[in-house]
């Protein structure tokens, strides 16, 4: 007995699988109003003492904590604060002084080499644009992102695993990639938060809205919240 040739049924849709929309301005504006007034002034834990050594920290960041970094570089930077002197403290001694973070032997190198492209080509003075930045060993966009807002005062989304799960989290600006996040940061946050939106975000993400286990229960914007990594408390 032949079968009928039935139409076949199509699986249902997997629940609550949308496409995350970005916010409209009125709620990224209520985002942001909420972070100032809980910390108007909010400061990058990275300690420095002038431009050189925030670029100097920046680049011994990449892949460690803060407060690692923090830890190495006391010393180096009473030693060195300078390209001139941290170049006549040579490699070896920067490697023996940085070795307790991840990477430390390229990234030893890389800070005696940028002191002495500083020196050659920019006046042992940190250039405050970007294109200049980025020539720099061991400096790529984010880096420069981060020197060009806390040194120099500009409106810069530095977006590291922080930025980029809360602005995802949150809808302020989706991305599949760290740029695409950057440029929706640039376009969705209002200029009068710009200085410190970063620095928002990277704390939050760190202490609060953390990547495994959320903290929702102490978050000032539980309420604005609908990810699905929400903890219902």
């Amino acid at each position: 007995m032949m079968q009928e040739n039935r139409p076949k049924r199509r699986a249902p849709a997997a629940p609550g699988i949308t496409k995350p929309r970005a916010r409209s301005a009125a709620e990224i504006r209520e985002i942001f109003e909420r972070f100032r007034a809980a910390e108007p002034e909010p400061k990058g834990e990275l300690e420095h003492i002038n431009a050189f050594t925030l670029l100097v920290a920046v680049v011994l960041s990449a892949q460690a904590t803060d407060a690692g970094v923090n830890k190495a570089t006391r010393k180096l930077f009473e030693l060195a604060d300078t390209p001139e002197k941290m170049l006549a403290l040579g490699e070896e001694r920067v490697r023996e002084l940085v070795k307790t973070i991840g990477l430390f032997r390229t990234k030893a190198k890389n800070v005696i080499a940028l002191s002495e492209k500083l020196i050659a080509e920019f006046g042992s003075e940190v250039p405050a644009n970007r294109e200049a930045l980025e020539t720099l060993p061991g400096v790529g966009r984010k880096t420069a992102n981060v020197v060009l807002n806390m040194a120099f005062g500009e409106i810069t989304h530095a977006v590291d695993t922080h930025v980029f799960r809360v602005a995802n989290r949150l809808r302020i600006a989706p991305g599949k990639n760290v740029l695409q996040v950057e440029l929706g940061l640039e376009k969705a946050v209002p200029r009068e938060f710009g200085r410190h939106a970063h620095h928002w975000l990277i704390l939050h993400g760190r202490y609060t809205c953390k990547a495994l286990r959320p903290e929702c229960g102490r978050c000032l914007l539980v309420d604005l919240c609908d990810s699905a990594d929400k903890r219902v408390v």
